[in-house]
């Protein structure tokens, strides 16, 4: 792990002082890579706001539900870099890269590099696509890591498949402050011929989108017009103009993961070449796993403080739309469930704080705040996250750590309760390895 901490922060020093989007300077790296973008199995490209993670994980269980070996990539990581690379397994699934491998790996990309300028997120990217590139697989699932035309992972010319997930408000210094302006960067990943699935968008979203696929020549399928899904009878029903499939609920829960999960299933259908049946569908979504999405923890550090009858669920969601479908989740849960709901939050601090909290308000009782160290950028301090909590309404006080929230919590009242910890997928990382007993890795 040293080695790996070693390279990294060695990557990380070649970042340029004056950073543009721009493809220029992956493109000359992997050019001098020999391609290897241009040798991958059939590429699925996934650009959204909301879900991207999701979906992945559950075509990537479908894939291998299916007998079908597939590469995986995502970010940020939570614990570890190496869940970003997941290279297909024989006959096994598909699982992060080996540390002395990555090593290598990210040796030699950086030699090819010589030095010259590049960014953390491009120069590991070009070392996923020779990974990728080198390891036999029936198909690779590529996660843009920031808007979508731009991003690192564009410079797949000929995808199988791309995917729109969910669009909201994010990254507005970088992708615009309009929803508008978010979708036509998205929308950046779509190519002449190939197909793309479009998930349930706000109205605003979507003239951008059919503009660019218009341009493109790029057919799409849309939710609520060429495909949909809902919940009925505790099942999944998943409704296309030729087909109605009655499936398991997946294992990924919230009714947003309803919409992930039917967005997931129009894409496995158009893959359908490749063995996505519908038995292996049904088995994909019921086994996908992904951490830090609604993920109730059990055992370990974190939960020892709790007392009897008492839940700690984890989130890493940290935008309005993400704070308003875990609102939802959770406020199906108290309906089934009743117990008091307390917020362990913290959140980076070019996000909109009092937009993820608003939804919470008439369903938490209290936000406790903590700091996220260690955060490759500046979070909010406690303190200003209590006063916001505050100034919606919410009692609220700032503490020096998730555990320590806890304790609060538990000294005030040791009653059976519900705690989610939320607001950065960083603060989740750290969660989750406090809980396995290993320092995380820097994003």
């Amino acid at each position: 792990m040293a080695r790996i901490d070693e390279l990294l922060a060695e990557l990380r020093r070649l970042h340029p002082r004056l950073i543009d989007l721009s493809l220029g300077r992956i493109e000359r790296l992997l050019d001098k890579l020999g391609r290897p973008q241009d040798r991958l199995p059939p590429v699925i490209h996934i650009a959204g706001t909301n879900g991207k993670g999701s979906v992945a994980a559950m075509l990537k269980a479908m894939f291998e539900a299916a007998g079908r070996r597939v590469h995986v990539y995502t970010s940020p990581h939570l614990v570890r870099f190496n869940e970003r690379i997941r290279l297909a397994g024989n006959g096994t699934p598909a699982q992060p890269i080996d540390e002395a491998i990555l090593a290598d790996l990210l040796e030699r990309v950086a030699r090819v590099n010589a030095g010259d300028p590049i960014t953390y997120f491009e120069i590991t990217t070009a070392a996923a696509l020779v990974a990728f590139a080198e390891a036999p697989a029936d198909a690779a699932i590529l996660e843009v890591g920031l808007g979508g035309r731009l991003d690192a992972t564009n410079v797949v010319r000929q995808p199988r498949l791309a995917i729109i997930t969910p669009i909201s408000i994010d990254h507005a210094d970088k992708l615009g402050g309009t929803l508008a302006s978010i979708a036509a960067e998205k929308a950046g990943i779509l190519k002449a011929g190939v197909p793309a699935v479009v998930s349930q968008q706000p109205e605003e979203a979507m003239p951008a989108i059919r503009a660019a696929a218009a341009r493109v020549g790029a057919p799409l399928r849309v939710w609520g017009e060429d495909f949909e899904g809902f919940e009925q009878r505790g099942r999944l029903v998943f409704q296309r103009p030729d087909i109605v499939l009655d499936m398991a609920k997946p294992s990924l829960i919230g009714r947003h993961q309803i919409v992930n999960a039917a967005t997931a299933v129009a894409a496995a259908l158009e893959l359908g070449e490749l063995g996505l049946d519908e038995r292996a569908i049904e088995r994909g979504l019921v086994s996908t796993e992904w951490p830090a999405r609604m993920q109730l923890l059990n055992g370990g550090p974190i939960t020892a403080g709790v007392g009897t009858g008492s839940e700690v669920w984890l989130d890493g969601g940290h935008n309005p739309a993400g704070g308003a479908a875990i609102a939802q989740t959770l406020a199906d849960l108290e309906e089934r469930a009743p117990k008091p709901l307390h917020l362990i939050f913290g959140m980076m601090g070019l996000k909109d704080a009092a937009g993820f909290l608003a939804p919470f308000r008439g369903l938490a009782r209290e936000v406790v705040t903590v700091p996220i160290p260690g955060a490759h950028e500046a979070p909010y301090s406690p303190e200003r996250l209590a006063q916001i909590a505050r100034d919606l309404g919410f009692a609220s006080a700032a503490a020096a750590g998730v555990e320590d929230a806890i304790n609060r919590l538990e000294r005030k009242d040791a009653s059976a309760k519900r705690i989610l910890i939320c607001g950065s997928l960083y603060l989740a990382g750290q969660v989750l390895a406090k809980q396995a007993g290993v320092e995380p890795q820097a994003n």
